[in-house]
């Protein structure tokens, strides 16, 4: 997944959830941070990030914050990246064999499933996160409690039941990294519903990608530990 008009920048600040005042070229900016997580251990002040420029030129604010270093690792904190990336990886990677159906956004019951793919016959269902979450090589999800998260896996073991084939997977949006694991600290019941629908037969899949300013790319597999 590639990015257009990126520029370099400084992080300075962030008022809210949703903005962050980056300095770029000399000259502090307000962007909007496409990452509504806490990110408290990658917003630090003058840490190197990179935007993206709009080219709407009615929106409140010019850049979208894509990336940031923490220490030499670029880490890709976009929020909204991680179903791009996953669908793209799907098309390439040929995980799934002889996929004939990729559809984005399915409807299941009263909810939205990230991806509903047919390969080989199977009915797949899968729902994708997010992990921008680092600590010495090992990385974590989520970095905040996420009634939402717990909601979807709820629905992936009722699906199991129905006869889908069920994966959580975690697009790690850096590169260079030990394992992924939850984040009990955060949300002890995410982690423990993790547990409970890999037993029940939902495969838990956690990507490693390669970032660069401008890109994010899946390359590997690593271990999950639950």
């Amino acid at each position: 997944m590639d990015y257009t008009n990126i520029y370099k920048g400084f992080f300075k600040s962030r008022p809210n959830r949703f903005i962050a005042n980056i300095e770029i070229n000399g000259r502090v900016e307000v962007c909007h941070v496409k990452n509504t997580g806490r990110c408290r251990e990658l917003l630090i002040p003058n840490a190197a990030v990179f935007v993206q420029k709009s080219d709407n030129p009615n929106r409140k604010t010019a850049f979208d914050l894509i990336a940031v270093y923490k220490d030499d690792r670029l880490i890709n904190m976009d929020s909204q990246i991680p179903n791009k990336v996953f669908n793209e990886w799907v098309n390439k990677s040929n995980y799934f064999k002889n996929v004939t159906v990729i559809k984005p956004e399915y409807t299941l019951g009263n909810s939205r499933i990230d991806f509903y793919i047919e390969a080989n016959k199977e009915k797949i269902l899968a729902e994708i996160k997010g992990v921008t979450l680092e600590v010495n090589g090992i990385v974590r999800f989520p970095d905040a409690p996420t009634l939402r998260g717990l909601k979807h896996i709820e629905e992936l073991c009722d699906a199991v039941d129905n006869g889908y084939t069920a994966y959580v997977v975690f697009i790690v949006q850096m590169s260079n990294v030990k394992y992924f694991t939850p984040n009990y600290t955060t949300h002890m019941e995410f982690g423990q519903a993790l547990k409970k629908a890999q037993a029940k037969g939902v495969h838990i899949l956690a990507l490693a990608c390669e970032v660069t300013p401008s890109s994010i790319t899946a390359i590997e597999e690593i271990p999950v530990v639950l």
